[in-house]
């Protein structure tokens, strides 16, 4: 079973929601403006739910007008005032001069502003609002500047942290200025006891989807006098304010769901919305011992959790949840894609790794106690696969599940190595990054494994600092050897040939033509395996391997025919920098004969049709799952075809299977895939570059993957 922990982007359609917009398009399907019997049933329809929505946010009077959803309501609110504005200005009324907007709004605030802001050619001084260290206004910073705004923009609760504002001091702070105020309320709506006409409020903006209405349906208020300018204009709905034939459906599924909320029959009441959230938060802990909550419970909404967990990134942790099936967000839906840390946080003044690593967790008023004890199960198990794979600064003393012997971690493009001997108990790492020294050490440390080297392929000061500190930090567990100095340059054991780690032999390159201090490495397995270290040593290696080059490059750099002479065509070359994530190339595709055309790795992505078509048609096709070993941990497996064709083969961990997959008979497809399909898609086209030119990945992962070949899908813990 899905748990979607999502509410605050978005909640299921209410089954009496959907049933009322049915009904809107089956036997109440007139237009509105339409004055025959059908049209005049659909107005009456429309405005009982007028009269709801009133009641639900405390507006007896003013203008109640249906739109799309926040979003326009912003901007026909934003719009409406900067006119205003514009207009007392030319009228000599002494306009304002800046606009306010609290620095912790959803982004749609501060864009509309500054849309219109420039649209109008107002020149207003757009200024965000303070907020302290529980995401709360600074409301003496608004009372010092309330008399010189022209508009005032403040959320009623924050789409992040569930923070709640305080209305009524913002009202009091706001006194006798002549700015327009505006309120967010999506996530209001349903949960906080609203009285707009006593705040004097001017203009508030809510979404149906928030709770359990239709996507494409809102409520813009508008304060008794407070003038609108309208954004749409055309056929005069809505008393001319917003033209447009009106959402009948969405309008009858929001007075659905209304009519709900005002019975008490279907949305819990807060204690015990209290109570489902001092669950989630002791399963939370029980699952990372070491998590902070990023708002304080006293002044946020019972349904949201902010939280971040020390050495677990925000994608780690989505990935994960993901796994359970759990669904959770970084943040605002609206800025997922984007990968950055939390301005909501970050204007808190939490410190940067909470902003960066925040993970949301929100439910709605309508959630059952049996969806919370499921999450609560399933939470507590993602903790025990975290400290299982050696993630996060609580894990087992070891971790379960073989050791690998190839790693890579990347941190900005930068590469990172672990070359492991599993049953020696030692490893060495090779080119360390800062950032990754507090992971790297916890790896090393969960597995056991004493650190016999650390490497270096050039010099650079972040990879002599990152070097010390990873000693430092496993000081209980560095060879002998490390800790009495001596070393040659980069690293390199004084005295040494060669470094041996079981079934796998390092050496050292020394070629003309480097720096004297730079190296590269060649490790070697019992399997006739080569892969070389090869740092920034050559061009294609900065901007990733692959990148076309020079047909004569070998001869141009004078230590490229050594290093052709010492290894195979088959051997890979592992960059130390790799932001197009090309993961490796051999020294015949990196100078151009065997280089993919870009077309071919853009159709590496199948739709789920392919995907079942190549499943059904062919008997021979590999299986890799790509996904990291906490995620396989939780996540489904897929029980198709042959066993032996089904690998698992962790992002991480790819440049160890490369060989043994670009070995595989030439005329088998191999089909990567992972949770969303993203990381498979770069997986797969890393194997196109090198040769394998059936490689494919599934579009959309297990998300999306064919329903006809899902069903023999299981997942992994047997649930």
């Amino acid at each position: 079973m899905e748990i979607y922990l999502d509410a605050n982007a978005t909640t299921p359609v209410l089954a009496q929601a959907r049933t009322a917009a049915l009904a809107a398009m089956a036997q109440d399907f007139g237009n509105p403006s339409s004055m025959h019997g059908t049209g005049l049933k659909a107005r009456a329809l429309m405005e009982a739910v007028r009269a709801q929505a009133r009641r639900a946010i405390g507006a007896s009077d003013g203008q109640v007008l249906f739109v799309s959803g926040a979003t326009e309501g912003i901007q026909t609110a934003v719009l409406s005032a900067m006119t205003a504005l514009r207009e007392r200005l030319a009228g000599g009324a002494g306009a304002a001069t800046t606009v306010l907007y609290g620095a912790t709004e959803h982004k749609a605030v501060p864009e509309a502003i500054r849309h219109w802001n420039h649209l109008l050619r107002l020149g207003l001084q757009v200024l965000a609002i303070p907020v302290d260290g529980r995401g709360r206004h600074d409301l003496d910073w608004l009372r010092a500047r309330a008399p010189g705004a022209g508009l005032v923009c403040t959320m009623a609760v924050n789409n992040e942290t569930g923070v709640i504002s305080d209305l009524q001091g913002i009202s009091h702070a706001l006194g006798g200025s002549r700015a327009f105020w505006l309120v967010d309320g999506v996530q209001a709506l349903g949960k906080l006891d609203l009285r707009l006409r006593e705040l004097a409020v001017d203009y508030a903006t809510f979404s149906g989807h928030k709770l359990y209405a239709p996507k494409g349906i809102g409520l813009l208020y508008v304060r008794q006098g407070t003038p609108v300018t309208p954004l749409l204009a055309g056929g005069g709905q809505e008393d001319a304010l917003r033209s447009g034939t009106e959402n009948m459906p969405g309008i009858a599924a929001l007075g659905s769901v209304l009519s709900e909320l005002e019975s008490g029959q279907v949305f819990q009441p807060m204690d015990t919305l209290a109570h489902y959230r001092e669950r989630l938060a002791a399963a939370l802990r029980d699952a990372f011992p070491d998590i902070v909550f990023n708002a304080p419970a006293d002044v946020c909404l019972p349904t949201t959790l902010n939280f971040s967990v020390p050495g677990l990134s925000s994608r780690l942790l989505l990935d994960l949840f993901d796994a359970a099936e759990i669904r959770v967000s970084g943040g605002s839906a609206c800025s997922a894609a984007k990968a950055q840390p939390s301005h909501v946080l970050e204007a808190m003044g939490l410190p940067a790794w909470q902003a960066a690593a925040a993970v949301r967790l929100s439910f709605g008023p309508a959630t059952s106690a049996d969806v919370i004890d499921a999450a609560c199960e399933r939470i507590r198990a993602c903790g025990e696969s975290v400290r299982a794979s050696c993630l996060g600064a609580v894990s087992l003393p070891q971790a379960d599940g073989a050791v690998p012997r190839l790693t890579r971690l990347v941190a900005d493009g930068a590469c990172c190595y672990v070359v492991a001997d599993p049953a020696g108990g030692r490893c060495v790492v090779i080119d360390p990054r800062p950032e990754l020294v507090e992971s790297l050490a916890q790896w090393i440390r969960c597995r056991g494994l004493q650190l016999a080297a650390v490497l270096a392929t050039h010099p650079h000061a972040d990879l002599a600092s990152a070097s010390v500190a990873l000693r430092a930090a496993l000081r209980a567990s560095v060879a002998p050897a490390l800790t009495s100095g001596g070393g040659e340059c980069c690293g390199w054991p004084a005295g040494v040939d060669r470094i041996d780690l079981g079934a796998q032999r390092l050496s050292r390159l020394t070629l003309p033509g480097l720096a004297c201090d730079a190296a590269l490495y060649v490790l070697r397995d019992d399997d006739r395996r080569c892969w070389v270290f090869i740092g920034d040593a050559w061009p294609a290696a900065a901007s990733g391997c692959g990148t076309p080059v020079a047909h004569d490059a070998l001869a141009a750099a004078p230590w490229l025919p050594l290093l052709a002479a010492t290894v195979d065509a088959a051997a890979l070359l592992l960059p130390a920098h790799d932001p197009e994530e090309r993961f490796a190339c051999t020294l015949t595709n990196a100078n151009g004969p065997a280089q993919q055309d870009s077309t071919a790795i853009d159709r590496v992505a199948l739709q789920p049709p392919a995907v079942a078509a190549l499943l059904e048609t062919r008997s021979d096709v590999v299986l890799v799952d790509v996904r990291e070993p906490y995620e396989q941990r939780l996540g489904q497996t897929l029980a198709i075809g042959d066993a032996g064709r089904r690998w698992a083969v962790p992002l991480s961990g790819l440049v160890e299977a490369l060989p043994d997959l670009l070995a595989l008979p030439a005329q088998a497809p191999v089909l990567v895939f992972c949770r969303s399909g993203n990381r498979s898609a770069r997986a797969a086209a890393a194997l196109r570059r090198l040769g394998r030119a059936q490689a494919y990945s599934v579009a959309g992962g297990l998300a999306l993957w064919p329903a006809a070949a899902a069903a023999g899908a299981r997942p992994a813990n047997g649930a």
